[in-house]
């Protein structure tokens, strides 16, 4: 079993920049492919980003590619979302997740889920 937490949301103007970070427990983490996704009230999770097991594949959603890269530090059981030139639609719960099969777009495929962190871009 895999536990995560997640940190590094906040309060950011527009054009600024955050990196969020997902710790993970257990020595398994490793061997999980991880995804972070995002929600805001009333809409389904949306898929952001993910990476395979080793983080030599990666994945994005066409609203954040070139804006934002995730990455995966095995050693620190650690994932992160390095978010640049924030827009104020990027407002949102940011969750990581951990898939023991490939990782794909869709959250009902992932495992395990951290508890959120929130970001906020004012414009």
């Amino acid at each position: 079993q895999v536990q995560l937490v997640e940190s590094g949301g906040g309060l950011v103007q527009a054009g600024g920049s955050l990196r969020l970070s997902c710790s993970g427990s257990g020595r398994a983490f490793s061997s999980y492919d991880m995804g972070w996704f995002r929600q805001t009230p009333g809409k389904e999770r949306e898929f952001v980003a993910h990476i395979s097991w080793s983080g030599g594949i990666t994945d994005y959603a066409d609203s954040v590619k070139g804006r934002f890269t995730i990455s995966k530090d095995n050693a620190r059981n650690t994932l992160y979302l390095q978010m640049s030139n924030l827009k104020p639609e990027d407002t949102a719960v940011y969750y990581c997740a951990a898939e023991r099969e490939r990782a794909t777009h869709n959250p009902r495929d992932y495992d395990y889920w951290g508890q959120g962190t929130q970001v906020t871009v004012s414009s």
